[in-house]
């Protein structure tokens, strides 16, 4: 039977159905509502499919199908599939590195510990752990708060009875109780290991109740040593929850997932709400092997966050819907409040890794990598071409003195150093930063339209506000170039984007490549500037002192600052050996009489 005559007999039920190519090969897996119509949709004239789906459908010799009872069987069954076959089209993650987990072991007196690896031996697992050093801190407050054993013994009651143990150096520094030895029972070390698992399990915000409860008993009481005791593990609770607790009560328990994609990556982050607080936290990247939709991809994020974690909170939060339904589980995409803010917060995680994995790319393949923030930066400024070609101006002065200009080029989102270009003022007298601005601006392209007007770049970037930037546009009307480039300016206490004749910035995403480009150029135009504008303050500094004495040339300049090291050395040189120098001792004592002016030593540089 072909595959189109067994497709048409596939059930109008949710399931999972799976294609094989030629030698046998699971090469794809899908969920689906309704299996009929889902299968039904790959097998339409090939001009209604993207490319990839395609060659996808081209491959497919078999297909087979299982039926679930409900979407959210399905989309479990869809994620282990996934994992068993590993077929080549699906949604796969981007890496396979293990996280840690804390583990609860089931002796009698359990061991709370570390690691990687899931042993069904019925200890209790509490993460996974995308931060090692989470992990680790959430153990040294165990370890704070309750004298529990790190050793690896096997302790039970027959061991105890036979007196099998001697007590190591955490029991005679405190740090553990001794239960090898019986200095501690059963019951009350179990009550420790009942309070770490309740913490685990994210009831930090009950345990710092739990303790004030307890403080303010035992202070009733007059038992101020176990006020004091329960005070300190309060503390210790207060001090570790605090970044973690979200100051609303709006909140309780919830789960939140985040994802952001491109052509061939998505990333996702999650969070676990409990009691108000982030107790645990995941990212996870994939790999889109075919055009898939959002909704999808997002359903698979999921799924694997469930199969890692267990059960999903009642209430999910999520920037859009996915495309399955689980029963008991109320999707909800905020629109204002805390829970807006906390989707916020979890996005900012899902765009940081996807700016890290960019910046990977940076390294393996720079040239896409660069083509791909030029394009991001089109889109956020609204251009019309690409800006392969960057120009961005600054301005540097002190009080109006030495006031200079530079211009900076970026070619491919990289700087282009031979392109560069420094300007002295010339037409301005005094600290004015818009004439200035419009000088440089008028003197640079009234240049390039001589020498080179087809090299005319696509983005000129200011390094000012409104002021630099509508002067450096008027230079650019002058020369009949507003319509062939875009000027911006970059504000640089809020990283803002001024464009002309728009009364209100742009604010790029603070985590896009895109911004950072724009804060590069100008940074490096600013260094530029100031580079240039420091040496001429110090050469001036120097012909003051040297050059304007009679009989100094360059060459006698360079010669005694070569051979003395700075100008005051000059100054406190004796007459006889300047003289010798010099060979002239009328010029010896008219740069000393020169250099030593004035009783206060007021001229005498340093």
């Amino acid at each position: 039977m072909e595959v189109r005559e067994k497709i048409s007999l596939f059930p109008h039920s949710p399931g999972v159905y799976r294609y094989y190519d030629a030698e046998g090969n699971v090469i794809y897996v899908g969920k689906a509502k309704d299996l009929h119509k889902r299968v039904a949709q790959y097998f339409v004239p090939p001009e209604r499919l993207n490319r990839k789906t395609r060659i996808l459908v081209s491959k497919i010799a078999d297909a087979q199908y299982t039926v679930v009872g409900s979407e959210a069987d399905a989309l479990l069954l869809e994620n282990n599939l996934i994992k068993q076959y590993k077929p080549r089209y699906n949604i796969l993650l981007k890496d396979s590195k293990t996280y840690p987990w804390i583990c609860v072991t089931a002796d009698d007196f359990p061991r709370v510990f570390m690691t990687r690896r899931l042993v069904k031996d019925g200890s209790r697992y509490f993460g996974p752990y995308s931060s090692v050093m989470h992990a680790r801190n959430l153990l040294e407050l165990f370890r704070d708060l309750y004298p529990l054993r790190t050793c690896a013994l096997k302790i039970d009651s027959q061991a105890i009875l036979r007196r099998k143990f001697r007590p190591c150096l955490e029991f005679h520094i405190g740090r553990c109780k001794g239960c090898c030895v019986g200095a501690v029972s059963k019951e009350e070390y179990g009550g420790w290991i009942d309070e770490i698992v309740s913490l685990l399990k994210g009831g930090g915000r009950e345990m710092i109740q739990h303790y004030r409860t307890l403080m303010e008993e035992a202070a009733a009481a007059l038992d101020f040593e176990q006020a004091a005791l329960c005070k300190e593990k309060m503390q210790s609770l207060e001090k570790h929850y605090g970044k973690s607790i979200i100051s609303s009560t709006t909140i309780g328990d919830a789960d939140v997932f985040s994802l952001v994609t491109d052509s061939t990556e998505a990333f996702g982050h999650f969070m676990r709400i409990r009691g108000g607080a982030i107790v645990q936290s995941l990212g996870l990247g994939f790999r889109l092997q075919i055009e898939e939709e959002p909704a999808s991809v997002l359903s698979t994020f999921i799924a694997e966050i469930e199969s890692k974690f267990g059960d999903l909170s009642r209430e999910v939060i999520v920037p859009f819907l996915p495309d399955v339904e689980i029963d008991g589980v109320d999707f909800r995409i905020p629109v204002k409040g805390d829970k807006l803010a906390l989707l916020q917060l979890n996005d900012r995680n899902a765009k940081e890794m996807q700016f890290n994995a960019m910046k990977q790319r940076e390294h393996t393949d720079p040239d896409q990598f660069y083509l791909k923030v030029m394009e991001d930066l089109q889109r956020a400024i609204g251009m019309k071409e690409l800006p392969r070609h960057m120009e961005c101006f600054d301005n540097s002065n002190i009080q109006g003195t030495n006031p200079v200009a530079s211009c900076v080029v970026f070619r491919d989102g990289k700087p282009s150093k031979k392109d560069y270009r420094r300007f002295k003022i010339k037409t301005v007298v005094g600290a004015n930063d818009y004439a200035s601005m419009k000088e440089v601006v008028n003197r640079r392209y009234s240049r390039m339209l001589m020498e080179a007007p087809d090299d005319l770049p696509q983005l000129i970037v200011i390094d000012g506000g409104k002021g630099q930037l509508e002067f450096a546009y008027q230079a650019l009307a002058e020369l009949g170039l507003t319509e062939r480039l875009t000027v911006i300016g970059l504000a640089k206490r809020l990283e803002e984007v001024i464009r002309v004749g728009d009364p209100y910035p742009l604010f790029i995403d603070r985590n896009s490549q895109a911004l950072k480009v724009l804060q590069q150029i100008r940074d490096e135009a600013h260094r530029f500037g100031i580079t240039f504008h420091r040496n001429l303050r110090s050469k001036a500094q120097i012909d003051s002192a040297l050059r304007e004495i009679k009989g100094v040339g360059e060459k006698t300049e360079q010669r005694l600052l070569l051979h003395y090291g700075s100008v005051a050395r000059i100054a406190a040189a004796p007459l006889s050996d300047l003289a010798e120098f010099l060979g002239s001792e009328a010029l010896a004592a008219r740069i000393l009489e020169s250099l030593n002016a004035g009783a206060d030593g007021s001229t005498l540089l340093s």
